[in-house]
């Protein structure tokens, strides 16, 4: 099966515009995905715990983590609606193909969110609450399953035609040679995240000594182990990609120094955790939040990676996301642009005012 034909109506702006919009919005929400994936995991192992410092810290990472995953939900939409401008021919098939999967995402994230909830409270309250935050752990990864298992059959038309004769109701999930080590790529780098994470919230007044000290030890050794262990699957990553992607991706010079670029940015992360790992003392709130800073610079990157290495697939199919009409209309582009950028702005106060509020002092629990 092939493609379906090109939308008429032209682009309202460049591809290029489009492209970085899409890879500066999916970057946030990644970071957003792996600080839940990453943080909900250890929150449950710290629950479980008899010891009254990791019980004190799964409570308060669970209450943070409610907040997170508001950034989940709405940072995920707007990479989602510029992949269709885009790609919509692809997207839209895929999703079609899926399409009882695709629709139960919003009961099964409506599920997770409760139970995330649950979790919380149960935690601050000092009840057992490990197994609630299991299973909403459980369904946040089902959701990215659901959207890893889309995306990859996107780029597989040579495949649509079979699965829609085994579903048409779209209540098959395909599995797909590179699924595997992404989805684990993905879980290494959420304990990466989440690592840096522990490390930047352990350098907050309003968290307990002994808080502070079982998030900033496991936070870092996190951080650490996540990084090596991305470094291993990162190859076995790109073994997986056909044969005629690895052929282009040999030829496009641009797209393997990225990696290279994300290499290097996470040995960075590494060696700096491991210094926070190593240290005696809680890490100064400067060196903290260089930490944090540091965490989402691997994830910009890769993102960038991934996108070009999308693109090199869909192109051995027959698919150039460059070549698209385009009648600009800048004024609207303009407006847009504006009001995207106050709306980060926004977005970057309201954390600030939740990361300054500090109704209560996280405390380990009797």
């Amino acid at each position: 099966m092939d493609f379906p034909v090109v939308d008429p109506i032209p682009l309202p702006a460049p591809v290029w515009l489009f492209k970085a919009l899409h890879i500066v919005t999916l970057a946030l929400h990644f970071t957003a995905v792996h600080l839940l994936l990453g943080g909900l995991l250890v929150a449950v192992a710290f629950a479980a715990s008899s010891d009254p410092a990791r019980r004190g810290a799964a409570a308060a990472i669970a209450r943070r983590l409610t907040v997170v995953m508001t950034y989940v939900i709405n940072f995920g939409v707007p990479p989602l609606l510029f992949a269709q401008v885009l790609y919509g021919r692809a997207l839209y098939t895929s999703t079609v193909l899926v399409g009882a999967w695709w629709i139960a995402l919003i009961p099964i994230l409506i599920l997770c969110y409760w139970l995330l909830y649950q979790f919380a409270e149960r935690a601050a309250a000092g009840r057992s609450a490990w197994w609630l935050g299991l299973l909403s752990w459980v369904l946040a990864a089902l959701v990215a399953k659901v959207f890893s298992v889309n995306l990859a059959l996107m780029v597989r038309p040579e495949d649509w035609s079979a699965l829609y004769r085994q579903s048409p109701l779209g209540a098959h999930l395909p599995g797909d040679p590179t699924l595997l080590p992404r989805l684990l790529f993905m879980f290494a780098a959420a304990f990466t995240t989440t690592g840096c994470w522990f490390v930047w919230l352990a350098a907050r007044r309003s968290i307990s000594d002994d808080v502070q000290r079982v998030l900033r030890s496991n936070g870092a050794w996190l951080a650490l182990l996540g990084t090596l262990a991305q470094g291993f699957i990162f190859p076995w990553l790109l073994a997986r990609q056909p044969a005629a992607v690895q052929e282009l991706l040999a030829k496009h010079g641009w797209l393997p120094a990225t990696g290279w670029a994300w290499g290097a940015l996470a040995a960075v992360v590494a060696v700096v955790a491991l210094r926070a790992f190593r240290a005696a003392q809680p890490p100064a709130p400067l060196y903290a939040s260089l930490l944090a800073v540091l965490a989402f610079l691997p994830i910009a990157v890769f993102t960038v990676f991934r996108d070009g290495l999308r693109d090199l697939t869909l192109l051995t199919k027959g698919f150039d996301v460059w070549q698209r009409a385009v009648v600009a209309n800048w004024s609207v582009v303009a407006t847009f642009l504006l009001t995207f950028v106050l709306g980060l702005a926004a977005v970057g106060w309201l954390i600030s005012v939740f990361v300054r509020a500090t109704p209560h002092r996280d405390i380990a629990l009797p």
